[in-house]
Formats: C-alpha cells, sequence, structure tokens
C-alpha cells in the first residue's frame, strides 16, 4: 500500500465524491519525448513506460534509442491519503473537516489547542482515505479537457479548464512554477482513481 499526498482542497472534494483523478509533475522532464513520431507508446509489465526516439541524458548529449520511466503508481495498487491531521483525546482528527482552526471550546467551556501535523508525517494507521488506481497515463498539463477538470473537483470556476489553472499552480512554490507551472505545460502522470474503504483497502493488502 502506497501514500500519495493530498491538499486540503483535494481531501475535500475526493469525500464530496467530485474528485476521481489527480495530476504528478513527471520527474525529470526531458526523459519524455517531444518527438511525435515515436513518443510514449506503451507501458512495460514491470511498471515503466517505455519510450523512443530522440531525449537529452544528464550530461546534455542527444541520445537515440528506447528510454524507461518508471510509473509513480500502477493499475490496480491501492493508495492511502496523507492529508493534515492530529492526535485528540485518543484519536486522529483531521484539518479539512473536523475543525476550522486549531482552537477548539471543551465542552465544559475550556480551550484546547489543535496542533495539527504535516501530512507528510501521517501514518497508514491514520488513514481515512483510501484508493484504487484505475489508471495511469502521461499527457501534457494543458492538454486537460472539461470533462477532466470536474473529475479533478474543479466546478467553481468560469475559466480554461474550470481553473484548474489556478488550482495547479496554487500548489506550487513560486520558484517552481518557472518549471512545472502552467504556462510551463510539463508532461505530469494522470493518475485516475475510485474509492474504497478500509476494509478492501485491507483486503487487497493481505492479498499481496
Amino acid at each position: 500500500m502506497k501514500p500519495i499526498l493530498f491538499t486540503t482542497e483535494e481531501v475535500r472534494a475526493t469525500l464530496d465524491n467530485r474528485k476521481t483523478v489527480t495530476r504528478r509533475v513527471v520527474k525529470p522532464q526531458e526523459k519524455i519525448l517531444e518527438n511525435p513520431m515515436f513518443g510514449y507508446t506503451m507501458f512495460t509489465p514491470k511498471g515503466y513506460i517505455s519510450v523512443r526516439g530522440d531525449w537529452t541524458d544528464t550530461d546534455g548529449d542527444k541520445r537515440y534509442g528506447e528510454n524507461f520511466i518508471k510509473l509513480p503508481y500502477c493499475h490496480g495498487d491501492i493508495l492511502y491519503v496523507r492529508e493534515a491531521w492530529a492526535e485528540w483525546h485518543g484519536r486522529f482528527v483531521y484539518k479539512t473537516t473536523s475543525f476550522g482552526s486549531e482552537k477548539y471550546i471543551e465542552k465544559n467551556g475550556t480551550e484546547s489547542v489543535i496542533r495539527w501535523k504535516s501530512p507528510v508525517s501521517m501514518p497508514r494507521e491514520a488513514a481515512r482515505i483510501f484508493l484504487r488506481v484505475t489508471d495511469v497515463r502521461v499527457e501534457r498539463l494543458q492538454e486537460i479537457t472539461f470533462k477532466q477538470a470536474l473529475k479533478e473537483g474543479c466546478n467553481d470556476y468560469s475559466s480554461t479548464a474550470l481553473g484548474f489553472f489556478y488550482v495547479w499552480d496554487s500548489t506550487l512554490k513560486a520558484k517552481d512554477r518557472i518549471l512545472y507551472g502552467w504556462e510551463a505545460n510539463p508532461w505530469v502522470w494522470v493518475i485516475e482513481f475510485e474509492r474504497v474503504s478500509r476494509e478492501e483497502a485491507d483486503c487487497e493488502q493481505n492479498k499481496n
């Protein structure tokens, strides 16, 4: 079972059953080909994407041949979502849905302060959202369609791809937007998924 990081908005959209796909930057970008005659052609049985044609190696030299890029996730993989969380009164709570701020008023009127933890630190036992990967592919970021924007959970915007460009750039640090922002139009992994219960996720894990 593999982890995947979701932002607060991604978690909310997934819980609302509005989000069934997520996009992640392919790294390194130079291993994906520009040559439309060859392009990316198939997935290997071992979870790699096979690409053929001209490409640049790490030394900057042009090469010709076949290159392989490992997929971040494969069809059928079970993922658990990491999100902002905390342990409070002996149970796990989640920033997205449990509380609007770090402060919480107890029933007796006293104030408790919840110290939210980074999603990166979330262990699997604290997860509440589990996903099964149904498809993985590669495409340019700006190739996103209206239908795909809806699957990304974007339904409150009226501009390009339902405002997905704004959502995408808002998740990046300013220094990363030059390489991976909407205008840069990077290659991205498109990861389609469906939600499963904890019981289903555990069952799948036990099979493996």
